[in-house]
């Protein structure tokens, strides 16, 4: 509102309160606003949920809250491993509602899972024969090989590749580092078919280091071959352990395991000699 003039005609003018309003200088409640008409964003006051809430979405997508889902996950699959013990296939077969193509995808999902969950290969690949026979046990066992590589290749390249790649700072990791992430497909080929590598160490291994999704999965893929198809041979053999197949498979499986020591036992010394 304007002030009462003056009875000599003199000019009218504005309070202080009304000139400040006018300006955008105070609101109703002696917060700064804008005039209606002037299109200037809300003050930041009105913006602090929002602020919060995006502080909490970053806390929650930081790289070691994602490292922290990863040892959560893998801890839980490892306790269900041990409370399912999914090897008594082993000893009470397949259930009997499954059988045929049905068997066979089925094994294959579980058999990536478990490996997940750090059920050693060796015995997945010696119950794929027993229970499907040697051809078909050794594809559904490179199936599920290369389906629970990838998811575990997934989980760490997701979860916890940004916490993890900024530890590398000791000159080995800086070496098996460099060595996968520039010749990849070779590098993991030599992993799979090495046998004292364990598999989820190359898994993780693999994901923390910036090797593509190709090169990790053919690699892995076409280095499971030889050991897979000798368990399987053995797995499907098991029930004549005198046949020339079935020691032939133990052959397979004895002569790389003991190159791979001796080979580890010679690095292990070159090592401390340096």
């Amino acid at each position: 509102m304007f002030d009462a003039t003056t009875r000599s005609g003199g000019t009218a003018t504005a309070s202080p309160r009304a000139t400040a309003t006018e300006h955008g200088v105070a609101g109703p409640t002696g917060v700064p606003a804008p005039p209606p008409s002037s299109g200037a964003p809300a003050p930041a006051a009105f913006a602090g949920p929002t602020g919060l809430a995006a502080r909490c979405v970053r806390a929650l997508l930081s790289p070691w809250s994602r490292l922290s889902l990863l040892l959560v996950l893998l801890a839980a699959a490892g306790t269900s491993v041990l409370l399912f013990q999914p090897q008594r296939l082993l000893t009470h077969g397949w259930p009997p509602q499954l059988g045929g193509a049905a068997a066979a995808v089925a094994f294959a999902v579980a058999y990536g899972l478990c490996t997940v969950a750090f059920l050693p290969r060796p015995l997945l690949n010696l119950a794929a024969g027993a229970l499907f026979g040697s051809q078909v046990g050794l594809a559904t066992a490179l199936a599920g090989t290369v389906l629970g590589a990838g998811v575990a290749f997934g989980l760490g390249r997701v979860l916890g590749q940004d916490a993890l790649r900024p530890l590398l700072r000791g000159r080995l990791l800086k070496a098996a580092d460099g060595q996968l992430s520039r010749h990849g497909f070779r590098s993991m080929l030599a992993a799979r078919l090495f046998p004292g590598v364990p598999f989820w160490a190359a898994n993780y291994c693999a994901a923390v280091s910036r090797m593509g999704w190709p090169a990790f999965l053919l690699a892995t893929a076409l280095g499971s071959v030889p050991n897979t198809a000798a368990y399987a041979v053995a797995g499907a053999r098991a029930a004549a352990p005198t046949s020339p197949a079935f020691l032939i498979a133990m052959a397979c499986i004895a002569v790389p395991a003991l190159a791979g020591a001796v080979v580890a036992w010679r690095k292990r010394h070159h090592l401390r000699a340096r």
